[in-house]
């Protein structure tokens, strides 16, 4: 596993370095990451051009990877914008709010909803789903947009992508990288999975409320005077007929019937990931078009258009900032050899794969160090976003530290699966959390923030359990 670190594995680690600080400190990090791409791109193909055209061809490459993302999130903001608009949305959640009655009640019950949803069809759909049910109820019983996408984020993204108990992709990556049974890394993973959800929520949401009595919470909103949540300011002047209250009851039945018949669709035909999002993505542009019509008559097909734009703007003014940050860490991954070619040795797994590799082989192999080394290898290979792609890289780091102390290989593995998914799967890296930011409204940056420190605390504990547990 030996792999030579060279000057461009050094210069990455020096801006994620820098990067994560501005992030700290709430400063704007987008010239930073296109002078890391810059520099990168000019060790890598040693001529300016070549480094000049890979900052333009990143940001495409970041584009192309966000884009199933953008067409959700977008269109479920014009679908939710007609729905507010004609009235449906207050009779369609109306009902729930007999059960949500407070901020807390609704931190903590669309944290529930979100995580049951995410185990069977993953987050991103989950947000999409959760998000225009359940939001407009939270912030009417005064939980904050950006609570909402706390409890939705760390609910889903967190602690059901980190199990995956349903799915079971990231336990199978992860086991079959440390050559482990999946069901055995599955049964090590319950109490590490359940002592990182439960401190990371509760320390959440005791942060959100201390600062709140204090005054010092801020809402994190796209842009001042915005309202929170899915809805914003319209392109067009909106004139919609006034529905008929049982077409309208009708129609908040029929709504979420359409959002559960995707759900049992998603069940019965095993659809995940990118096929579950379209699902749900093209049943939302359905009801767009078929209430459109019915409110706008005469009007509609011009006001679905309309509806579409005001989504479309507020998707791309969402991830506009997110898309040079994304671009910098997926030169992390395969977008380097994509971009700039092989220049990394041919034992090479990516930059962030290989300074894990490096970081575990640099250490003395025990069972505290092993654990410390896992949570912190599972976070390096987390920081290009995605999660998912340095989990196999923590199975076979903790296949070496089990090798060498002669047990604990089930839970290296399982904490090495929870901190790389909770860092990079959805939780602290910007782009990773648009899902949850953009339905509710709130800057990903501002959610990453708060989302920190009880990350971190959460991963400190976690860490601590799994040293007892090895």
């Amino acid at each position: 596993m030996g792999i030579q670190l060279t000057a461009i594995h050094y210069v990455y680690l020096a801006f994620i370095v820098f990067i994560m600080a501005l992030l700290i400190r709430r400063r704007d990090t987008t010239m930073i990451c296109v002078a890391g791409i810059f520099i990168l791109g000019l060790l890598a193909t040693e001529t300016l051009g070549g480094s000049v055209s890979g900052v333009f061809n990143s940001f495409v490459y970041a584009t192309k990877e966000l884009m199933g993302t953008i067409m959700i999130i977008s269109i479920i903001v014009a679908m939710s914008r007609v729905l507010m608009i004609t009235g449906i949305n207050e009779t369609m959640v109306s009902p729930l709010t007999r059960f949500l009655r407070t901020p807390a009640m609704a931190y903590w019950g669309i944290g529930i909803i979100m995580l049951v949803t995410s185990l069977f069809f993953w987050p991103s759909p989950a947000v999409a789903l959760v998000g225009a049910v359940l939001l407009p109820v939270a912030l009417r019983v005064g939980l904050p947009a950006l609570g909402a996408a706390m409890a939705m984020n760390l609910f889903g993204h967190g602690i059901a992508l980190s199990g995956d108990y349903i799915i079971q992709g990231a336990p199978k990556l992860t086991a079959d990288a440390a050559g482990l049974p999946v069901a055995g890394v599955m049964e090590a993973s319950v109490p590490l999975v359940a002592v990182m959800g439960i401190v990371t929520t509760a320390a959440a949401f005791w942060m959100m409320r201390r600062d709140q009595k204090k005054g010092t919470w801020k809402d994190g909103l796209v842009s001042a005077g915005r309202t929170p949540g899915v809805f914003g300011e319209s392109s067009s002047p909106l004139h919609p007929a006034i529905l008929h209250p049982r077409l309208k009851k009708a129609l908040a039945v029929l709504i979420p019937l359409l959002f559960l018949a995707d759900v049992a669709a998603m069940f019965l035909l095993r659809l995940q990931g990118g096929d579950a999002t379209a699902l749900i993505g093209g049943t939302a542009v359905l009801i767009l078009i078929f209430v459109t019509l019915l409110a706008h008559r005469n009007r509609g097909l011009e006001q679905i258009t309309s509806y579409l734009i005001d989504g479309f703007v507020f998707g791309f003014k969402v991830f506009g900032p997110v898309i040079p940050i994304a671009a910098f860490f997926y030169l992390g991954d395969s977008a380097f050899t994509e971009l700039f070619g092989t220049v990394l040795s041919e034992a090479s797994h990516g930059i962030v794969n290989d300074l894990g590799v490096a970081l575990a082989n640099s250490v003395p192999l025990n069972g505290i160090v092993g654990a410390v080394t896992l949570t912190v290898t599972g976070a390096i290979t987390g920081l290009d976003g995605s999660g998912f792609s340095g989990i196999s890289l923590a199975g076979s780091v903790a296949h070496l530290f089990a090798a060498a102390i002669g047990s604990g290989a089930e839970t290296l593995t399982a904490l090495g699966q929870i901190a790389a998914i909770w860092v990079g799967g959805g939780t602290l890296i910007p782009w990773a959390l648009i899902p949850a930011a953009a339905i509710c409204g709130v800057s990903p940056f501002e959610l990453a923030r708060r989302n920190l420190k009880p990350v971190l605390i959460g991963l400190a504990v976690t860490t601590v359990v799994a040293m007892f547990l090895v």
